[in-house]
């Protein structure tokens, strides 16, 4: 369960990373609270943080669900494919957000494998 940790720990660091990119956005480009539009790059980056954080409510629990139930190293190597996703569709989406597809796969797909993972694996460990 170590790597799930550090795996872990690692995506909500990148997610604090993207709340304090929208926080200096804000500042940049003066938009006053409690808007949340004004200036497309601020937008972008509220779009990333937000984005994150929709994908995080089954991430999270798919990981610990596939950790437990499946196996935690290949649960912590899924979860790094969603790390990697959501640095990807950062850089693209802020870049062009018509570029952010394939960030958006690699994340929304990883984060469904430990999901889904996870409950095959309980269904077989407590029905079979």
């Amino acid at each position: 369960m170590l790597y799930v940790v550090i795996v872990l720990t690692l995506v909500l660091l990148q997610y604090s990373f993207f709340s304090f990119q929208v926080g200096k956005a804000w500042v940049k480009h003066e938009i006053n609270a409690p808007a949340i539009s004004g200036h497309p790059e601020f937008e972008r980056m509220f779009r990333v943080q937000q984005n994150t954080l929709e994908l995080l409510i089954v991430y999270v629990p798919g990981l610990f669900l596939f950790a437990t139930n499946t196996h935690a190293l290949s649960a912590a190597l899924v979860g790094a494919v969603f790390l990697m996703g959501r640095h990807l569709y950062f850089q693209s989406y802020v870049k062009d957000p018509k570029t952010r597809g394939p960030g958006f796969l690699m994340s929304f797909a990883s984060a469904h494998v430990l999901l889904l993972g996870g409950l095959v694996g309980a269904i077989i460990r407590y029905l079979f």
